[in-house]
């Protein structure tokens, strides 16, 4: 559910929106997978990666495509859900079960994902945003603390 920014009321997402956005969603990794990345590898300027999460119900894995900022040999995602006012849930899976997956262009790595606190999530913050300003965007639309995640390769 969504709200409605006029009437404050909840408000379904349509079944078209949700339907085209999963189309889509699909359609990119089966592209990135495709091309080793050279199909959907960047996306507005910003470098993607495709993150596998395990479900902390189900146990299933899921695929997501999403930036990534590189930091040394680390990588960061930001859990900013376009500002919504809940975590996204690969977000939560991860929190569940933070060993995983990634595949950035042609490789594929085992990663460990873990909040980045303090200092370097100050950093880091300080980076990404300079960079790309609609993240504080997302953070003014709401009451939650945006996660940086890092992924760790092992």
């Amino acid at each position: 559910m969504t709200t409605s920014p006029q009437a404050g009321q909840p408000q379904k997402k349509s079944t078209f929106s949700t339907t085209m956005q999963r189309s889509f969603t699909n359609l990119h990794i089966f592209a990135y997978q495709r091309t080793g990345g050279t199909i959907g590898g960047n996306l507005g300027g910003k470098p993607m990666l495709l993150l596998t999460t395990t479900g902390r119900k189900s146990g299933k894995a899921h695929i997501i495509p999403i930036s990534y900022f590189p930091d040394g040999e680390r990588f960061i995602i930001i859990a900013s859900n376009w500002g919504a006012p809940k975590h996204p849930q690969w977000w939560l899976n991860l929190q569940a079960h933070p060993q995983t997956q990634i595949q950035v262009g042609r490789n594929t790595l085992t990663v460990v994902a873990t909040e980045a606190m303090g200092e370097e999530q100050q950093r880091l913050w300080s980076l990404i945003t300079t960079k790309y300003p609609n993240f504080l965007d997302y953070q003014k639309k709401t009451t939650r603390k945006i996660p940086v995640v890092i992924l760790t390769p092992q």
